[in-house]
């Protein structure tokens, strides 16, 4: 059978940091993770356990403290300078919960915003490119539009867009439904998913809603810095085993004994108990 190689692969990443009172804070800790061509992982947890974090060493934002990250199989610890911004630029999408659209630029020049550090044929057909990837979010009409007088789900499709238009290998989404109401974010993660599927990109969510976490292709919980899988049903609830109940062993029961009155004598035919 034909191994894959994944996109990305942690191997024992950890993350800390040294603080002013000159102790270290401990943010990841062995976090292995690999993830493959098309295939969508959901990772959730609560704040503070490193989330964020991962995801900037995912997108080369951030550097390991230790361990290994690969990408494509090439060690991202021999990229440099430009080597890695141009990776980064080329390889990653990102899609925040803030949508972090630019005030003044219309939906368009928000989407061909990426494609102005690109280089040759991109560069000179980025707003046709723009044009086209508003078009394949549903928002082929709202071109010239500020990003103000668009609703929270349609700035969202920007940002989708935005973070589609180089052809990105990876697409790491942080919380990319916790602006938004039930059904824009399922429609949000829809148009997500199909991305991902449709160009064979990698796609990591991070979450705190469990039925967003559901959909993926595999879930993991990150607590304490630590990376752990997990299951979830279709509802988003975590599968706990059922484990048959133990079975208490036998025993006789004690010879009954008559309670002793208040107070007063015990009475003559009472049996003592030695």
């Amino acid at each position: 059978m034909l191994r894959v190689t994944p996109l990305v692969e942690l191997h024992g990443v950890t993350r800390h940091v040294a603080l002013p009172n000159g102790t270290t804070l401990q943010i990841l800790r062995g976090v292995d993770l690999a993830v493959s061509p098309g295939e969508h992982v959901a990772i959730i947890g609560r704040s503070g356990t490193g989330k964020s974090t991962l995801l900037n060493i995912l997108g080369l934002l951030d550097s390991p403290t230790d361990g290994e990250y690969l990408l494509e199989g090439t060690p991202v610890g021999t990229l440099r300078g430009r080597a890695r911004a141009r990776r980064r630029g080329d390889d990653f999408g990102f899609v925040f919960q803030q949508f972090n659209l630019l005030a003044g630029r219309t939906a368009l020049e928000n989407v061909a915003a990426p494609l102005l550090y690109a280089r040759g044929k991109k560069f000179w057909t980025r707003t046709r490119a723009a044009a086209a990837m508003l078009d394949r979010v549903g928002l082929g009409d709202r071109l010239d539009t500020m990003p103000e007088k668009l609703s929270g789900g349609e700035q969202q499709r920007v940002a989708i867009a935005r973070a589609l238009v180089r052809g990105p290998r990876v697409i790491l989404a942080d919380e990319p439904t916790g602006a938004l109401d039930v059904d824009t974010g399922r429609a949000i993660m829809d148009l997500l998913d199909t991305a991902a599927t449709d160009t064979g990109a990698a796609l990591v969510t991070i979450t705190h809603d469990l039925a967003i976490a559901a959909r993926a292709d595999r879930q993991f919980r990150l607590a304490d810095g630590v990376l752990v899988p997990i299951t979830l049903d279709d509802a988003g609830e975590p599968y706990v085993p059922v484990m048959a109940p133990a079975v208490a062993p036998a025993v006789a029961p004690a010879p009954a004994v008559a309670p002793a009155p208040a107070d007063g004598p015990v009475p003559e035919d009472t049996e003592a108990v030695a």
